[in-house]
């Protein structure tokens, strides 16, 4: 399965090739590296020279070369979210566009659920590496209540930022900075348990205490938490791929197993961002997804 992101009102994907990208984030065009894009260019050096930041590297360091007066961060709406966009010194946005499918996807398993059960109870949803929100506001603009954990500082507050700016500051989410292997054994001590898990587990990173994380040694274990965690009747799982070099298939396998009690079904496949005036796609990432039957 293909998750499709196209051209939004203020975002698109307006070319890639040559191992770079070129997007519009609102009013401002924005020039990465993108080694997935292995093939040409479409347009030509004029088009690409259009954009008002440029992510470089240069012996080893990195840095954004942006035209004068270009701020250094804007805000955009997107998938009925509000974003502050703020490029960093990792060459991200603070927002990943191909997830939309998956948000939308998300609002729709929330919106079902509470709307067969009469609204008598919230869908609780745990979103672990949650980064800036784009997943935790999608659940809480469903209805849901959201736990929201990244062992960054700065992700979380981002994150609050953004959903003061969708109008969702006073929606139940809880805003946590931790580690999370530490947070779900915590949890599972405390029998907190969730309707809903949403996890973006990166190849690598370090938890607020300077925890190491590894995903090929520590990903076992994210998933054995991870079921203690689940309520009796659970909704659904997302898990998200990136950097590290897996297919969908690994990730699907391990649904297979810790779902394997409960009446579900799974998707798997790519995430990708669609030019918007061509029909060419570029893979950003892989996902997979058990869902209630």
């Amino acid at each position: 399965m293909i998750l499709k992101t196209k051209k939004q009102k203020d975002y698109e994907l307006l070319d890639s090739g040559n191992g770079e990208k070129l997007e519009r984030y609102g009013p401002y065009i924005l020039r990465r590296p993108d080694p997935e894009a292995l093939w040409e260019k479409r347009h030509n050096l004029l088009f690409w020279d259009k954009a008002e930041l440029r992510f470089v590297r240069n012996n080893n360091k990195t840095k954004w070369i942006t035209k004068e007066g270009t701020p250094r961060n804007w805000n955009i709406l997107f998938g009925d979210l509000n974003f502050s966009i703020r490029p960093t010194s990792f060459k991200h946005t603070g927002l990943f566009p191909e997830q939309l499918p998956n948000w939308q996807w998300t609002l729709k398993m929330i919106k079902g659920h509470q709307l067969k059960n009469n609204n008598e109870k919230k869908v609780s949803v745990l979103n672990l590496f949650g980064y800036t929100g784009g997943a935790t506001l999608a659940a809480a603009k469903a209805g849901a209540e959201v736990c929201h954990v990244d062992g960054s500082k700065t992700a979380v507050e981002w994150a609050r930022v953004n959903a003061q700016l969708s109008g969702l500051e006073n929606a139940p989410i809880r805003w946590i900075v931790d580690d999370v292997l530490v947070f779900l054994k915590r949890e599972i001590k405390r029998g907190r348990k969730y309707d809903a898990i949403i996890m973006d587990p990166p190849s690598f990173g370090h938890g607020p205490k300077d925890e190491l994380w590894k995903i090929e040694e520590h990903f076992l274990l994210l998933m054995k938490l991870c079921k203690e965690v689940l309520s009796d009747d659970p909704l659904f799982i997302i898990i998200n791929g990136y950097t590290a070099g897996y297919s969908s298939i690994a990730y699907e396998n391990n649904l297979k197993d810790i779902m394997k009690e409960y009446k579900g079904e799974i998707e798997i496949g790519e995430l990708v961002i669609e030019e918007s005036n061509e029909e060419r796609l570029l893979p950003c990432g892989i996902f997979a997804r058990w869902s209630k039957i």
